[in-house]
C-alpha cells in the first residue's frame, strides 16, 4: 500500500469541505440578494403597521359618512346602471361566446377586477405624499403604502364579489367549486397594481403632475379592456393591443369563474401571472433606486 495514498485521501476530502463551504456561501449570498426578500421580510416584520395603514385608509373613505361601507358597493352599481343604459338599451351590444347572455352580469363581473386595479394604481400615485410625515420623520419602509392602497381596495372588491357570486347564483341558478380559484387571482392582480403602484407612486415625489397623467393613461387602458363589449366585437387591427393587455386574460377569467361552472383557461393565468410578476419585480427595483432621494423632497 502506497504510505502518501491517506495523505492524498485527507487532502482530498479537506478540499471537497472547502468547495462545499463556499458552495453554501454563495448560495446563502445569493439567496439573501434576490430581489424582494427585504421587502417580503419587512412585510411579515412590519405586519401590524400594514394592518394598521389599511384600516386608517378604509376608514377615511367611509367612517363618518351616513351609509358608511355601503358607498363601496354604490359606486359600482351606479357605473353598472349607466354602462347597461347605454351599451345595452343604446347600443343594442350582443354577447357572443361569452359565459352568459345576461349583459348586467357580464358588464358587473368584468368591471371587478379593473375597478381594483385602478384604484389601487390611481391612489397609489399621491399615496406617499399623504404619509409624506411618516416617511421623514420616523424610520418607515415606505414600500409597503401600495401595498395598503391595495389592501384597502380590495376589501371593497370583495364586498362586490360578494354581491355578484349571490346575483349569479339568483339569475343563472350556479356557483362554480372554481370560485376557490379567486384568492390567485387576487395576488396576480395585486402584483400587477402594486408593482406600478411603486414606479408612479415614487416619479410622482419628483414630478407632480404624475397622478394626472396616470389618470389620462388609465383611462385608454380603460378602453383596450374587454369591459363593455365582448373581445370578439373589437375590430381586426385592435387585437394586438387587446391580447398585449394583461388586464384581458384576468377580466375573462374572472367571468369564467363567476359566470359558469368551468374552469378558466390556465394558459391565460399564466401570461396574466408573468406580466404581474416582471412590472413586480421592475417596480419594486425602481421603487428601490428612487426611495433615495424622498427625504430630501418630501
Amino acid at each position: 500500500m502506497n504510505c502518501n495514498s491517506p495523505k492524498r485521501w485527507l487532502s482530498s476530502r479537506k478540499l471537497s469541505c472547502k468547495l462545499l463551504i463556499k458552495l453554501i456561501l454563495f448560495n446563502f449570498i445569493v439567496v439573501r440578494r434576490l430581489p424582494g426578500t427585504l421587502f417580503l421580510r419587512n412585510l411579515v416584520e412590519r405586519r401590524g403597521l400594514l394592518f394598521q395603514l389599511v384600516r386608517r385608509d378604509f376608514q377615511q373613505h367611509f367612517v363618518g359618512s351616513a351609509m358608511g361601507w355601503i358607498w363601496g358597493l354604490i359606486h359600482p352599481l351606479v357605473l353598472l346602471v349607466s354602462w347597461v343604459f347605454v351599451f345595452q338599451v343604446c347600443l343594442g351590444v350582443k354577447l357572443t361566446g361569452q359565459p352568459t347572455n345576461n349583459y348586467s352580469l357580464f358588464l358587473f363581473a368584468g368591471m371587478l377586477p379593473w375597478l381594483l386595479f385602478n384604484d389601487t394604481v390611481q391612489r397609489s400615485a399621491s399615496s406617499l405624499l399623504e404619509q409624506s410625515n411618516l416617511i421623514t420623520k420616523t424610520v418607515f419602509p415606505s414600500e409597503i403604502i401600495p401595498v395598503s392602497v391595495f389592501l384597502s381596495s380590495l376589501i371593497s372588491h370583495l364586498l362586490a364579489l360578494i354581491l355578484t357570486v349571490a346575483a349569479a347564483g339568483f339569475l343563472l341558478k350556479r356557483i362554480s367549486i372554481f370560485l376557490l380559484m379567486l384568492p390567485l387571482y387576487f395576488l396576480v392582480v395585486g402584483l400587477l397594481a402594486v408593482g406600478l403602484g411603486w414606479i408612479v407612486a415614487s416619479l410622482h415625489v419628483f414630478l407632480r403632475d404624475t397622478a394626472q397623467l396616470v389618470s389620462v393613461l388609465l383611462t385608454f387602458w380603460f378602453w383596450v379592456t374587454p369591459i363593455m363589449i365582448p373581445p370578439a366585437a373589437y375590430p381586426a387591427w385592435a387585437r394586438f393591443v387587446l391580447f398585449a393587455n394583461p388586464l384581458y386574460y384576468i377580466v375573462q377569467s374572472y367571468r369564467t369563474l363567476l359566470l359558469s361552472a368551468s374552469m378558466p383557461d390556465l394558459r391565460d393565468l399564466g401570461v396574466a401571472a408573468a406580466a404581474s410578476v416582471a412590472a413586480f419585480f421592475f417596480g419594486g427595483l425602481f421603487f428601490r433606486h428612487m426611495k433615495r432621494g424622498f427625504a430630501d423632497v418630501l
